[in-house]
C-alpha cells in the first residue's frame, strides 16, 4: 500500500498494486468519501504514484464504506483562508489542472486504462471525479449527480473535458442547472456511466485485470487514439492512427502478442 495523504492519522487514499492493476480508494468512509483539500491533493498524488510504476497497466477507482463520493466537502467553501482565486488559476505542475480540476482530470491524463466503480452516491464533485475515468460502472440502487449548482457554484473539475463527448450540450446544461439526482438506470441512458453492474467492484477488477493481459503498447495506444482524435478533423485523426500504429506494430509487444496467440500461450509483456 502506498500512502498519499493522512488525516487524523488515517490513509485518506489508499493505492495497492497488485498483478499490474492499481487499486485506488478513497478513504473517508465516515463523510462518505467527501474530499476536502487533503483528499483533492491525496487524488492527484495517487494518479502520480500510479503513473510512476511502469508496471501498473490499468486502474480501478473506487470509493470505501459503500458510496463512491458525496462531494465537495463543505468545508472547502468555507475555509476563509484559502484563496481561492490563486488555487483556481495556478495549475499544478506538469498537468493543465488545477488543485480541484487535477483530482478528476489525472485519471483521464494517465495513459492506461481507468475503471470506476460507483457505489452508493456520486454526487458532484464525486460525480466529477468519475467522469475522468475511462469506464464507469455502477451499482443498481447507486445515485449520481452533477450537483454544484445547489451550493451555488458551477462544475469546474473537468466536467468541460470529460462531459463535451458524452452527452449533447443541451443535456449537459440541463444536469447541471437542475442538480437532479440520477438512478444508474437514467445514467446509464444518458451516456454518463457504461453499465449497471451488481457488482461494480468486482466488475472494474475485472475489466481491469484483463486490460492488464494484453499488450500495454495497444492499451495505452488506444487511450490515446480515442482521448486525442475526438478534438481532431478527420485528416489529424487518421493522420493519428497511422502516427500510433507505426510505432507499436512490429515491435516486442506487438511480436509477442501474435506469437503467444499462435502458440496458445499465455503472452509475457514488457512494460
Amino acid at each position: 500500500m502506498v500512502t498519499n495523504s493522512l488525516k487524523n492519522n488515517r490513509v485518506i487514499v489508499t493505492v495497492d498494486t497488485e498483478n499490474h492493476v492499481a487499486d485506488v480508494m478513497l478513504n473517508r468512509a465516515d463523510k462518505m468519501n467527501a474530499v476536502d483539500l487533503e483528499m483533492f491533493e491525496a487524488l492527484g498524488a495517487a494518479a502520480d504514484t500510479v503513473a510512476a510504476d511502469k508496471s501498473v497497466r490499468a486502474v480501478v477507482l473506487r470509493g470505501g464504506g459503500g458510496n463512491f463520493c458525496a462531494g465537495i466537502d463543505l468545508s472547502v467553501i468555507g475555509n476563509s483562508g484559502l484563496d481561492f482565486g490563486k488555487a483556481l488559476m495556478r495549475p499544478v505542475e506538469p498537468s493543465v489542472a488545477n488543485i480541484f480540476q487535477r483530482a478528476a482530470y489525472a485519471w483521464r491524463e494517465l495513459p492506461i486504462p481507468v475503471i470506476c466503480a460507483i457505489e452508493g452516491v456520486a454526487f458532484g464533485a464525486g460525480m466529477q471525479i468519475a467522469l475522468g475515468a475511462d469506464i464507469r460502472y455502477a451499482s443498481p440502487d447507486a445515485k449520481l449527480s452533477i450537483m454544484e449548482s445547489k451550493w451555488g457554484i458551477i462544475p469546474d473539475m473537468g466536467f468541460t473535458a470529460t462531459l463535451r463527448h458524452l452527452v449533447p450540450p443541451d443535456r449537459a446544461k440541463e444536469l447541471a442547472w437542475s442538480a437532479r439526482i440520477l438512478d444508474s438506470a437514467q445514467a446509464q441512458a444518458l451516456g454518463l456511466i457504461t453499465a449497471v453492474m451488481a457488482d461494480p467492484v468486482n466488475a472494474a477488477r475485472q475489466f481491469a485485470a484483463d486490460c492488464a493481459t494484453r499488450s500495454p503498447d495497444a492499451v495505452r495506444g488506444i487511450k490515446t487514439l480515442v482521448n486525442v482524435a475526438w478534438h481532431q478533423t478527420e485528416a489529424e485523426a487518421l493522420a493519428l492512427e497511422a502516427r500510433l500504429q507505426s510505432g507499436i506494430i512490429g515491435g516486442k509487444n506487438q511480436i509477442e502478442a501474435v506469437m503467444a496467440n499462435l502458440e496458445k500461450r499465455k503472452p509475457d509483456f514488457t512494460d
